[in-house]
């Protein structure tokens, strides 16, 4: 039998991590058979010969440990959490063998740490041997049990959504990926355990190195996760659902900030359009082929002889101009700027020369600047990672923000480097740690170089608050780190023009929303390649129910504006952009709700109906859900569509494009009462889309860019079921005034009873007043007549028994307001 020394109160953390004499070079460790453990306020410490551990409860839900080999814990910072997070603590209960907050239970049993609710379910536990030590490198150990699932990890790919059976490595790279290759552009060394008995847990390992994670791909039964050197220091977060698991984790490393609206729009980019005239003429075409459109995108070809911060005055004379122009027309600009630097001395290019009298670049060990070839030849690179370094690089948007330029594009932040075995610079290079909570110190790429990407927008996004202080940044990447969604939505790179990259981003679009990038997207039809005509159609339909839909081609490669193959495709295109459009006011009000609680806009479907995690009955490989309201059941086998079952959680579901109430066979291994859908071999005119029973579901007219007021009523869908319920959001679209009470939010129900539908609109939020003067309410699944009252009046209500609705118009209700819809006697 194990026994304990505890010490409560006396002990304190100074006298427990006092400096012992450093640990041998490869060892074994976990808590011992006899370990100190003392009670702290907020958590335990435990020591265990040499070797220190500190859990410490933030908050009742979120556990950070931190472990010192040699007894010493190193300086308490991190780039993805904030300090005044990490900092917060809350008091618990002690126990002899670790302590209890108002919802877990942290004990030391058996040389491990085992962390489980109150009901005694196991949320996370060590393995055994779950820590060993070798120099300055670490390895870890959890238990992984056989119902758990894993998820999140950023984007990385996978043959599946789980990450379960398949090992990966966080090294930032460059790289032509494939659903096989690792590592790829980010680094976001946090998943989430998903299925097991406590219930959906999350892990975020807080390390910049070159870290790994083996989730049960050697061991089966376990999680294997390390790095070669930095600090012994994660996070756990309790749900027990997944989506308080996600909703806690950006409480941990930052929420999204709400992007302007016009990003939700689509968005037209190649890397090739070389001239302003070639711009203006896809604009043009865009506008005469009416499709709905809200930016383009400049790639390198702007830039004199690709350096940033420039442009090339032959072929783009009047960049302001084109910017005016196209914003005439509700289109805005979107333009790159990477962060390598032209190394030009005497050349007057003033981003070097400002920068090297400045002092901030990278530098060699000898403290020379460190210089690379990338797009303009000899590069050097801005050293993120000092506060002066970022202010000075925010300062160069100055003369684009006031050409109007609405958007910026930071790539090949990797940072990618040509002509080199590793893609980017050595690991001895030298970056300047000056920032936040950071003691200043110098520190090598091989911590520096996973955060690098995520410093660089940190850099463009403060830089662009500083330049335009009430207009809303928007900043893209391609590498970042944990809590980067606080300065940038992400694309997924470089991809090809396969169905199964089609396949992949979907997947990894689910991932990035799990592990805090809510707003993502993949390059519409592939980057490289060049997608067949069906391929692109079928990308166009996904892509309109995804975050950020961006149509994007390599320079060389075929093109893919969206009437290259012809009329036909061009109408199946242009019609689900426009269901995009319609369907605005739905995802407006998601991004709102991800600004307040973290909850992602593209969703595994068990994130919001558990149940389905576990169904095995049919195939859901490409099912996903755009807030909890929607859901998108593309076939898994795309390039050679036959029938396929879609699982529909229990409640009842609607066709989206009929409007029709929807019914299936119940499953045979999904909980709570879930139904199978047999779907038809769809055409590729179609997309199965379903909306949940229970859905007020806000739509708009079209308009061809989201800078236009819409010419009618607002549109409310009501489907009822169980948990009626809808939200509505509006601001101006761009400017910080939402931050003043510059908003409307308003909560809308429905309930039927015995008199008939009831629809209720809550009182009102926020000072803003919206384009709307009336609504049309559209309720579904109705049969026969109707009679429609409010506020003691009847109201003109046509039903329509082919369609089965019924239709009426009111004044926008500004307060609480109630509706009745009867049946007609």
């Amino acid at each position: 039998m194990l026994r304990y020394r505890t010490v409560f109160g006396a002990a304190s953390l100074a006298v427990l991590s006092a400096n012992v004499a450093a640990a041998a070079p490869e060892r074994h460790a976990g808590i011992a058979a006899a370990p100190v453990i003392a009670a702290a306020r907020d958590g335990i410490v435990v020591r265990d010969g040499a070797m220190l551990w500190r859990v410490t409860a933030l908050t009742d839900q979120i556990l950070r440990v931190r472990i010192a080999p040699t007894g010493t814990l190193p300086e308490d910072a991190s780039w993805a959490v904030p300090s005044d997070v990490r900092r917060h603590r809350v008091a618990v209960l002690p126990r002899v063998d670790g302590f209890t907050t108002r919802q877990l239970s942290v004990r030391v049993a058996g040389g491990r740490l085992i962390v489980a609710d109150l009901a005694g379910g196991i949320i996370s536990a060590d393995a055994i041997d779950p820590v060993s030590i070798a120099g300055t490198a670490f390895t870890l150990r959890k238990a992984l049990p056989q119902s758990e699932h894993i998820f999140a990890l950023g984007d990385k790919t996978g043959a599946d959504l789980d990450r379960r059976g398949q090992t990966y490595v966080d090294w930032n790279t460059d790289v032509a990926f494939s659903s096989t290759r690792d590592p790829i552009y980010k680094s976001i060394p946090f998943f989430i355990g998903a299925g097991g008995p406590g219930g959906s847990y999350g892990m975020l390992l807080d390390n910049s190195y070159r870290a790994f994670f083996d989730f049960g791909h050697v061991d089966p039964d376990r999680i294997t996760m390390g790095a070669p050197d930095g600090p012994i220091d994660y996070y756990l977060i309790a749900g027990p659902s997944t989506a308080e698991v996600v909703r806690r984790y950006t409480d941990l490393t930052g929420r999204a900030p709400l992007p302007p609206r016009w990003s939700f729009g689509y968005q037209q980019s190649r890397f090739g359009y070389m001239t302003a005239d070639e711009v203006r003429q896809v604009a043009a075409r865009l506008r005469s082929e009416h499709v709905p459109t809200d930016a383009m995108w400049l790639d390198i070809d702007f830039q004199d002889r690709n350096r940033p911060f420039t442009v090339n005055r032959q072929t783009f004379p009047d960049l302001a101009g084109l910017t005016r122009d196209l914003g005439g027309e509700g289109i805005k600009l979107v333009a790159i700027t990477d962060l390598h630097i032209a190394a030009a001395p005497g050349e007057g290019y003033a981003p070097y020369d400002s920068g090297v009298a400045g002092k901030h670049f990278v530098r060699n060990p000898d403290g020379t600047t460190f210089v690379g070839p990338v797009w303009p030849g000899p590069a050097v690179f801005p050293d993120f990672t000092d506060k002066r370094a970022r202010d000075w690089w925010g300062g160069l948007y100055r003369p684009f923000a006031a050409d109007g330029i609405a958007g910026f594009w930071n790539d090949m932040n990797e940072p990618a480097v040509f002509d080199t075995p590793t893609k980017t610079m050595p690991l001895d290079t030298l970056h300047r740690v000056a920032s936040d909570d950071f003691a200043p110190r110098d520190a090598t790429h091989a911590e520096i170089h996973n955060i690098f990407g995520m410093q660089n927008t940190r850099a463009t996004f403060e830089g662009l608050r500083a330049l335009r202080p009430d207009e809303r940044p928007f900043v893209m990447t391609r590498a970042s780190y944990a809590g980067g969604q606080r300065y940038a939505v992400t694309w997924t790179g470089d991809n090809s023009s396969t169905w199964d990259h089609l396949r992949l981003s979907v997947h990894q679009l689910i991932n990035l929303g799990l592990s805090g990038f809510a707003y993502a997207g993949a390059d519409v039809g592939g980057f490289t390649g060049g997608p067949s005509a069906d391929l692109l159609t079928r990308w166009f339909e996904i892509g309109a129910f995804t975050p950020i839909f961006r149509d994007h081609s390599d320079k060389g490669k075929p093109r893919t504006e969206p009437w290259v193959d012809g009329p036909e495709h061009l109408a199946i295109r242009r019609r689900f952009v426009e269901e995009r459009y319609r369907l605005m006011p739905y995802f407006y009000a998601l991004a709102d709700a991800n600004a307040r609680t973290g909850d992602p806009i593209m969703r595994p479907v068990f994130c919001d109906y558990p149940g389905l995690l576990t169904a095995r009955s049919c195939d859901q490989a490409m099912t996903f859900t755009v807030g909890r309201s929607l859901l998108v059941a593309p076939p898994a086998k795309m390039e050679s569509p036959q029938a396929y079952d879609v699982c529909l959680p229990a409640g009842g579901w609607f066709d989206l494009w009929s409007g029709r109430r929807v019914t299936g066979r119940p499953s045979t291994d999904a909980r709570d009462g879930d139904a199978t859908l047999l779907m038809q071999t769809p055409r590729l005119d179609s997309l199965p889309v379903f909306v949940r029973a229970g859905t007020i579901l806000p739509r708009q007219p079209l308009v061809q860019s989201l800078s236009e007021t819409p010419a009618g009523p607002l549109e409310l869908h009501v489907y009822p079921g169980a948990d009626c319920t809808g939200e509505l959001y509006a601001d101006d679209g761009h400017s910080m005034a939402f931050t003043r009470r510059g908003f409307l939010r308003q909560h809308l129900r429905c309930a039927q009873g015995p008199a008939g539908l009831r629809l209720s609109f809550d009182a009102r939020d926020g000072a803003y007043r919206p384009w709307w003067r009336r609504v049309a309410v559209v309720v579904h699944g109705w049969h026969g007549g109707a009679r429609v009252t409010g506020a003691g009046k009847q109201i003109i209500a046509t039903a329509d028994p082919a369609t089965e609705t019924v239709r009426f118009e009111i004044a926008d209700p500004r307060g609480a307001a109630d509706f009745t819809i009867a049946p007609d006697a």
